[in-house]
Order: structure tokens, then C-alpha cells, then sequence
């Protein structure tokens, strides 16, 4: 029997159209085994065992039962270097059921690439994927673990909404980043940031705002600048 979340009741489970085929009862006079094969995550549970006889109310259920736990190898990251476009991490292959097994095959992209212990350091570099398993058990890999999708600060872009004197203007600073970046406004040979964020307005926009600004998109990889021109004279604004 497997126990049922939902009305907390316990169900056959050679009935149960999840574990057709998978399962076996294997009973002699003083015992029965059930056998799962083909075993999923979906399989945790709690399980019990019940007998019935020929008796009236002959019913026994066991208690308490056997708690099932299927969980994946998991592949852990840790990064102990960062450079602006790879990454010098440690990976380590994780399994709770077995804490001491020696080996793993580690794979790169799909491809089999290294038989190690269960932890090894390595570049990694953008679009990796990494995955593991534990040797004699390649037929169940870890799902794969794809971390290293990044890019400096870099061909940061700079816009701005169209304006005329007296009224707002919006700078607006974009970068193709990842991680996201964060963005600082500047305006030249001012040493102070005029603002943080994306976007930068400019609210009653007069001739003493022309001058050059610029904003700074950075993330861990790196930093980039672009700059805009802006320049308005009485009713006519340039760019």
C-alpha cells in the first residue's frame, strides 16, 4: 500500500496506473516483499503492508510503514575564481544513497569526458553543461547543470525619448549583460553620479542641461561606458 497525500489513506499499488508494470509482490508463508523497479522520484512515499483474511473485519495494516526517499545525483557548484569570461569552479557530484561510492563519470555537454572522485575543479566557460553519475550507474545521470551563461558589461546602448524645452527627458541605458547589470549616470566633469538605475530623467529640461552624459553598465565580469550628446537651444532640442 502507498499513502495517499490527499485524503491521508493508502492505496493498492498494483492498481495504480503510475506503477504498472514496475512493481511485484514477492510472498512466502512468513514474509512478502514488493519489488519496485524502474524506480522515479515520483515513488517517495510512505508504504505499508496489509494482509486480509477470510475472516469478517480480518484486516491488518502494519504500522508504522516504510518511508521511500528517490532523489537525483545533484551536481553542486562552487566557484573559487572569477575571471571576465570563464569561471574556475569546483563541481562536486552529490548522491544521499551513496555517500561513499568512489567514482563518477562526469559529462560535458552531453559528452563523457572525465572519470574522477566525486568532486574536480575546471575552467568553465559560457554554455557549458555539466552533468554526472555515479560509475557502474551511467544509465542515471544527474540532471544537467547549466550555470554558466554570462557576459561582461559590454556594447551598452544609450537612447533618448525625443523632448522640447520645459518638459522632461528620458535617458534610457540598456546592456546585453548577464548577469544583470547595474547602470550609473554620469555627466561630464561632474564628479558626482547624477543618478542609478536604467533610466535617467531630466524634468524641465533648459539650455544649462546640454553636455555630454553617460552611463555605466557593470557586473561582476566587468564594466562598460557609453556616452550621449545632448545639446537644446531656445525650442530646439539636438542630439
Amino acid at each position: 500500500l502507498r499513502s495517499v497525500a490527499s485524503n491521508n489513506d493508502y492505496v493498492d499499488i498494483k492498481t495504480d496506473p503510475e506503477y504498472s508494470g514496475r512493481v511485484q509482490y514477492i510472498c512466502g508463508n512468513n514474509d512478502c516483499t514488493l519489488r519496485i523497479t524502474d524506480l522515479r522520484e515520483s515513488d517517495s512515499a510512505e508504504y505499508k503492508f496489509r494482509f486480509i483474511t477470510n475472516q469478517h473485519n480480518g484486516k491488518y495494516t502494519g504500522s508504522p510503514g516504510v518511508t521511500l526517499s528517490v532523489t537525483d545525483l545533484q551536481v553542486q557548484v562552487s566557484r573559487s575564481e572569477i575571471y571576465t569570461y570563464y569561471d574556475w569552479a569546483e563541481l562536486k557530484c552529490h548522491s544521499s544513497c551513496l555517500p561513499g561510492h568512489l567514482y563518477y563519470v562526469w559529462y560535458k555537454n552531453g559528452q563523457k569526458t572525465w572519470r574522477t572522485t566525486s568532486s574536480f575543479s575546471v575552467y568553465v566557460y559560457p554554455a557549458d553543461s555539466y552533468s554526472c553519475a555515479a560509475e557502474g550507474y551511467e544509465k542515471f545521470p544527474s540532471p544537467p547543470v547549466c550555470e554558466f551563461t554570462y557576459n561582461a558589461s559590454r556594447d551598452a546602448t544609450v537612447s533618448v525619448s525625443p523632448s522640447v524645452e520645459g518638459s522632461s527627458v528620458n535617458l534610457t541605458c540598456s546592456s546585453d549583460a548577464n548577469p544583470a547589470a547595474n547602470y550609473t549616470w554620469y555627466k561630464e566633469n561632474e564628479d558626482s553620479p547624477k543618478t542609478s538605475g536604467q533610466i535617467f530623467t531630466i524634468t524641465d529640461f533648459r539650455p544649462e542641461h546640454s553636455g555630454n552624459y553617460y552611463c555605466e553598465a557593470q557586473n561582476r565580469r566587468g564594466r562598460h561606458n557609453s556616452t550621449l550628446h545632448l545639446n537644446i537651444l531656445t525650442g530646439i532640442f539636438f542630439i
